[in-house]
């Protein structure tokens, strides 16, 4: 019989340090992080140490939650190790649902006054988490942070970053913070805020800006990822930006709208010329290439047509299927007592 892994050595308190989260009053306010991951095992090695020392400098009780979205690596097994400690938890999820559906989970999962989102690859530095609480005590209900510049990325991944929002915020009556992810801190009314909305198709950075509150942003430069590559590539970037237009603008179907418009005035015009002209001058009706021509582009603007509506359609049948965001494997560990009611 194999032995069990052997858990990792908590680091040893500073003497002159604040309370340890084990003396703290069970009325101290509590921090929850959520941590969601997929295929990051070598980064959580690095991670959770971090956010343990850094927590403990908090001043707050705390708790961590790994979400492991279906790993293929020993994500699942690094988690588990840390669970045997207190104040670590781990939900695994029975597939890879996608980070939404994992961030969902985590708030689900979350009992702190407050909770953070942060990734697993360490390009979160857990060290701004305290200038996030600083925010937060001193009235602030959603603290996001921002990047400070995209100067580490290529020139593609920046225009159509910056295209992203521009179209976003062109329509849409909530303006979404440009340069803000997932990183941030928010107050449980938040949470519950978020908690409480029905949709399945969830475009998370849409609905943070959707629930309001009063949001303090705070500047930050992503770290290097430590290991590994994002699994975020161009065609997942589109596909998440497709999600973002079609759930919270309708400027797609009303840009149809226009474009119709404007094809059908000059042809409507077009076509009273030739009637004219041959019932006038008794020229015969020309154009047959161009009627071809004509005729093959405006088929192709009704499937481009087809196509816009047919993702809002696609959209609604997700909704109304009314399946689970998520669904739970196994859980481990143990964070924050619930609170009673």
């Amino acid at each position: 019989m194999s032995a069990l892994p052997t858990p990792p050595p908590r680091l040893a308190p500073v003497s002159a340090g604040p309370v340890p989260q084990a003396n703290r009053a069970p009325s101290a306010p509590s921090l929850s992080c959520v941590v969601p991951c997929f295929n990051e095992a070598a980064n959580l090695r690095h991670l959770l140490p971090l956010l343990e020392s850094t927590l403990e400098q908090s001043g707050l009780r705390w708790e961590v939650i790994v979400v492991d979205d279906g790993s293929t690596d020993a994500t699942a097994v690094v988690a588990r190790e840390w669970c045997q400690l207190a104040g670590f938890r781990c939900l695994s999820l029975s597939r890879n649902f996608g980070k939404e559906a994992a961030l969902s989970a985590g708030l689900a999962a979350a009992r702190g006054d407050a909770v953070v989102l942060l990734d697993g690859d360490l390009q979160h530095a857990p060290q701004l988490i305290l200038s996030m609480v600083g925010h937060w005590r001193a009235g602030a209900e959603v603290v996001y942070a921002v990047r400070e510049n995209r100067a580490d990325e290529a020139a593609f991944k920046r225009w159509g970053s910056h295209l992203f929002y521009l179209l976003m915020n062109a329509a849409s009556r909530v303006p979404l913070p440009e340069d803000a992810g997932d990183f941030r801190l928010m107050d449980r009314k938040v949470v519950d805020a978020l908690l409480s909305l029905p949709e399945r198709s969830r475009f998370m950075k849409g609905l943070y800006a959707w629930v309001g509150f009063r949001a303090v942003a705070l500047p930050y430069t992503p770290a290097p990822r430590a290991q590994g590559r994002s699994r975020f590539g161009a065609l997942r970037l589109l596909h998440l930006a497709l999600d973002g237009l079609t759930s919270f603008t309708t400027w797609p179907l009303r840009l149809i709208s226009i474009l119709g418009l404007v094809m059908a005035l000059p042809a409507l015009g077009y076509g009273t010329y030739l009637v004219l002209d041959h019932l006038v001058a008794g020229n015969p009706v020309p154009g047959w290439t161009t009627i071809v021509v004509s005729l093959m582009f405006f088929i192709g603007i009704q499937m481009l047509s087809l196509g816009v509506v047919g993702e809002y359609v696609g959209r609604i049948f997700e909704e109304v299927k009314g399946r689970p965001l998520f669904v739970v494997r196994e859980q481990s560990g143990e964070g924050l007592k619930e609170t009673p009611p």
